[in-house]
């Protein structure tokens, strides 16, 4: 049985209450981070908190802990869950004055919700799905505008996650205005010569943290990156592609919508950049 956190306490899970009132849970009205978990210490931390804060800050949300108190919320959890590789699941919300109302509730009289869960994830950093690459499919981008800010509003991405079981694949890359976006719960990448394309940060895309250390260390090893819009038809002509998260790292993509890309195996780039990301990862863990 887990031990779970929730506004202070730590419990065992099946003790965890939230208020039915509670606005992640009517009108998810809320934001959340996923740290990766490796050799038991945690990875990238503090891009995780940035990005809270960021998020917290997009929707007038005020934060009810510190960084500093955030990160030992996280060590405690892994130490108490014995958890080498795996994930720690953060959401708060603006939580709840006793009712259901459109508008928010007054910050200086209501606390918001805090809860944080782990999940251990044996293999994480030695993925076999790594090795094989992934298949995605595309859809169509019917989100809210501002996707930049990290929301518990996933369930047109969930939706997407089942059209591409669906098709046999393993996820769905968005289109909008007839370009790539991102990944379902990922940002997506085609690799042209020896060229990294990605789409610019903006409102329309995470502002992903495993993104943003995957590309300081692709310039770092001299690899060139061109953050631009591109097509799936120019996604299917590409070398390689591949997507990063925190719970996925870096992850071959080969094939796009039916299309191989390649000889259908991950190429030299996409596996270069998951061992450089692990090993620096691991260097700097906390």
């Amino acid at each position: 049985m887990r031990t779970v956190y929730v506004n202070g306490e730590y419990l065992p899970e099946t003790e965890a209450k939230v208020s039915i009132f509670d606005r992640g849970f009517l009108m998810a009205d809320g934001v959340y981070e996923v740290t990766s978990v490796l050799d038991g210490k945690l990875i990238d931390f503090d891009g995780h908190a940035i990005r809270l804060s960021r998020s917290l800050n997009e929707l007038q949300m005020r934060n009810p802990i510190s960084k500093e108190d955030l990160l030992e919320v996280h060590r405690e959890l892994v130490r108490v869950n014995e958890i080498d590789e795996g994930l720690i699941y953060l959401q708060i919300t603006r939580g709840s004055d006793g009712d259901r109302d459109f508008a928010f509730p007054d910050p200086d009289t209501t606390e918001p919700t805090i809860v944080l869960f782990t999940q251990s994830k044996p293999g994480m950093a030695d993925s076999p799905a790594a090795k094989k690459g992934a298949k995605v499919i595309s859809i169509e981008d019917i989100r809210w505008g501002r996707r930049d800010i990290k929301t518990v509003q996933l369930l047109y991405p969930s939706m997407g996650k089942m059209m591409a079981k669906k098709a046999g694949c393993d996820d769905a890359w968005m289109v909008e205005d007839g370009f790539v976006t991102e990944g379902t719960s990922n940002n997506a990448y085609i690799v042209m010569g020896n060229k990294i394309i990605t789409r610019a940060l903006s409102n329309e895309i995470l502002h992903g943290i495993t993104r943003a250390a995957v590309l300081r260390f692709a310039k770092e090893a001299q690899m060139v990156v061109e953050e631009r819009n591109f097509t799936i038809h120019e996604a299917q002509q590409a070398d390689e592609a591949f997507t990063t998260s925190a719970s996925a790292f870096v992850m071959p993509v080969v094939e796009i919508d039916g299309v191989a890309l390649g000889d259908g195996t991950p190429g030299k780039v996409a596996p270069r950049l998951r061992e450089i990301y692990l090993d620096e990862m691991r260097k700097a863990a906390v």
